[in-house]
């Protein structure tokens, strides 16, 4: 044993010594082939890996939620100052303010017309013509033959003796008749003629020269611009809810709101009236009353504003019923089920239960609770 190991580290000496390398152990030539094996088979993997196509990243879903029921809104019962109000549109009218329009029954053309939109007019002053030269050829013959019917009436008179007294009477009746129809005439031709009943100003034109004139069709309107008011219209419904005296709040174009009364309600009219339509309605229709300052509802502003002219448009909401201190819901908190009216009252732990109500006066946001509720509580909405 001993000799075995000598021998051994001899030989090695001695080939070191004879500038030979030393034999390699076997178990470290094959550990260096196994780790040269090794890399090689890892940079063929590599290798094959890059010439693969890259797989498609996997889609990232998104996350889906349960969908929620809606929770219904909750109000909670108040008190206020409730009005109850109607609605209506107009404009600023002057106090005095007509149509003018001719009355004769036969439609004739107009032959002139001696005003524009504007013109400042005094009373008596001509505004508009009809032709009625016809009428005054007619004239002239009628005045000739009543000279000679008056004449023949005297001679007459002075034969009373040799006539009998029908034939007596049946010439005056003759005579009579002939003057009305001169009387007519006259009148026909005299209503030809259009004048302004009062100073003022044409504020609309609404026929021209050349066109047929019916009866009481309005040819121009005229106004006293002087002083305005506001002229309103509602509707039949609303009209009936309505006092004067009662408080109104105008809004005018431009202008801001007012406060002011109602101080005259419209003119009775028919049922199928148009009611008060807008500026020039009845010129050139023939079917309709001349538009009218009697045909609006008015009121009279507080404080009227200045440096506003005719005819500026607006809206008027006029209270006609106020309660101090109302207990109150939204209207979209009560429900109402073969004539029961009732909401769902919260109480402090979420519950909800229904609860009967009485119920007032009604705006289109608000509903007075006569019974049933106090202020502070919670009800539901629909």
């Amino acid at each position: 044993m001993y000799s075995k190991w000598w021998m051994e580290n001899s030989s090695a000496g001695m080939r070191a010594e004879r500038g030979q390398a030393p034999k390699s152990a076997p178990g470290l030539q094959g550990s260096r082939r196994l780790l040269i094996g090794f890399l090689a088979g890892a940079l063929m993997l590599t290798s094959g890996c890059s010439l693969l196509p890259k797989e498609a990243e996997e889609e990232v879903l998104p996350e889906i939620k349960p969908p929620q029921l809606s929770k219904k809104p909750e109000y909670e019962v108040k008190t206020q100052t409730l009005e109850t109000k109607v609605r209506g549109s107009g404009k600023l009218m002057a106090t005095v303010e007509e149509d003018l329009y001719f009355t004769d029954e036969d439609n004739r053309r107009i032959k002139s017309i001696a005003v524009k939109t504007g013109d400042q007019v005094q009373a008596g002053q001509v505004i508009a013509e009809l032709d009625v030269t016809e009428q005054e050829s007619q004239l002239k013959q009628k005045q000739l033959q009543t000279r000679k019917d008056e004449l023949t009436m005297i001679e007459s008179l002075r034969k009373a003796d040799e006539l009998t007294s029908e034939e007596l009477e049946k010439a005056k009746i003759d005579f009579e008749l002939k003057r009305e129809e001169l009387n007519k005439l006259e009148k026909t031709i005299a209503g030809a003629k259009l004048t302004a009943p009062y100073s003022g100003t044409i504020v609309s034109v609404y026929l021209k020269k050349g066109d047929t004139a019916k009866a009481y069709d309005a040819v121009a309107k005229i106004a006293d611009l002087s002083q305005l008011t506001v002229a309103a219209t509602i509707s039949s419904d609303d009209l009936k809810k309505v006092a004067v005296g009662m408080e109104a709040v105008v809004d005018i174009n431009a202008a801001g709101q007012h406060k002011g009364k109602v101080l005259r309600l419209p003119a009775p009219k028919d049922e199928d009236a148009s009611g008060g339509g807008g500026e020039g309605q009845s010129g050139g229709s023939g079917d309709s009353k001349p538009d009218s300052i009697d045909n609006y509802l008015l009121v009279a502003l507080d404080e009227f504003p200045q440096g506003l002219d005719r005819g500026r448009p607006l809206s008027v909401q006029i209270i006609t019923q106020r309660k101090e201190n109302a207990v109150t819901i939204p209207a979209a908190a009560l429900r109402s089920y073969a004539g029961r009216n009732y909401v769902q009252v919260v109480d402090e732990k979420g519950s909800k239960r229904e609860v009967d109500v009485e119920i007032g006066q009604q705006t289109a946001t608000d509903v007075e609770i006569l019974k049933g509720l106090t202020p502070g509580q919670k009800v539901v909405g629909r």
